[in-house]
């Protein structure tokens, strides 16, 4: 009987999934999202205006524009 040879396996190099615009994007989007949870910090008033709805609309903008940055080609 004979070996069965098999070709050598090729590197394949691969690069890496985003482009560089899109890391960028990420990481300005997780700056935004660390800056509205910064914003919930504090020990003054529980109910104020910015805890309540300033700091929560920064979250959802930073997670948006994480989103964006995923689907973005």
């Amino acid at each position: 009987m004979s070996k069965k040879t098999t070709p050598p396996a090729e590197s394949q190099t691969t690069g890496l999934l985003f482009n560089r615009k899109n890391y960028r994007l990420m990481l300005i989007g997780l700056a935004v999202t660390i800056l509205g949870f910064a914003l919930m910090y504090g020990k003054t008033d529980i109910y104020d205006f910015r805890k309540t709805v300033l700091a929560p609309i920064v979250v959802l903008a930073g997670f948006a524009v994480q989103f964006f940055a995923i689907l973005k080609k």
